[in-house]
């Protein structure tokens, strides 16, 4: 019989899996929309609409490598990694942002390419397909980005912001086949600078998902409001006559708190013991998806 996990512990399992899910509906998504996006550009002579579904087809794989993150990030503590696995979700978005600046790349070589080289005016029912594609992936990254706030997910608002970048890059194609058709063969080359400008967001959105989980790998200082709150909790233990030092750092789908309490010197060894203990149950029950604490007890 598996070994029930302790509530705090339980509580990031949850997270993982419910992110786990929501990449899962991702990926299928992703999947349904490259086979409409190459299918529609091949047909509708858009190359700014195939390379969108090329990118399309990257994000799967990206995906799959956010899923993986998750799964190994719910993992509870073990000899091994006595912190946890949280790391693990961190790392899947920079593997995230590699992938994504490597589509950015290939994007833009083409995009360049067919520029210089337009071959063929698109078809306007085109941009039926991508009105499609903007609503739904505009709406499921908010989704994600809800999701990803609520759970203080890096790897979720990574897959936020993958989803909104293909949005974009279905926007930058809209506006290009729009002028294309509106403009005949004269034009036909603004297909190819959408596609350019849709090489550009999608550069961008990797470079920016990169920063965010190299932060958290290299442990940046958490916000200022949320090192308040652990300290505002801490602080009304009974028995903590003060606080001093308190770092926190982000691990995944939790937070590590190291605090340093003072209480009276008076107390015995055991009473300080049980303070602290207070200290670490009131941050484990706490809001704020705190999921191991170290407390450090000084005498005043």
């Amino acid at each position: 019989m598996a070994e029930e996990l302790p509530a705090h512990l339980a509580a990031t399992r949850n997270r993982a899996h419910t992110g786990a899910r929501l990449v899962l509906r991702g990926m299928a998504l992703n999947a349904f929309f490259a086979v409409v996006k190459i299918s529609g550009g091949l047909l509708g002579h858009a190359y700014a609409l195939v390379a969108d579904g090329i990118e399309s087809f990257l994000d799967i794989g990206v995906s799959f490598l956010v899923w993986v993150g998750f799964n190994w990030a719910g993992r509870p503590p073990d000899r091994e990694h006595p912190y946890g696995h949280g790391k693990a979700e961190a790392v899947a978005a920079m593997l995230t942002a590699l992938v994504v600046f490597g589509a950015g790349a290939g994007v833009g070589w083409q995009a360049v390419a067919e520029i210089r080289h337009p071959r063929f005016t698109p078809h306007w029912a085109t941009l039926v397909v991508l009105a499609v594609v903007i609503t739904i992936k505009i709406l499921f990254s908010r989704r994600l980005d809800q999701v990803g706030r609520v759970t203080a997910s890096t790897a979720l608002g990574a897959e936020a912001w993958h989803h909104l970048s293909d949005a974009l890059t279905s926007a930058a194609a809209f506006i290009g086949i729009s002028i294309a058709v509106a403009g005949g063969p004269a034009y036909a080359a603004a297909d190819g600078w959408a596609a350019l400008v849709a090489s550009v967001i999608i550069l961008a959105n990797g470079i920016r998902i990169f920063g965010r989980s190299l932060n958290e790998v290299m442990d940046i200082a958490v916000p200022a409001d949320l090192e308040n709150h652990v300290r505002e909790i801490a602080s009304r233990v009974p028995g903590v006559s003060s606080l001093d030092k308190c770092r926190v750092r982000k691990s995944g789908l939790s937070y590590l708190v190291d605090i340093q309490i003072r209480v009276s010197g008076m107390l015995s060894v055991r009473d300080g013991h049980e303070i602290a203990h207070a200290v670490k149950d009131a941050l484990l029950s706490s809001p704020l998806l705190v999921s191991d604490v170290s407390v450090h007890v000084e005498p005043v």
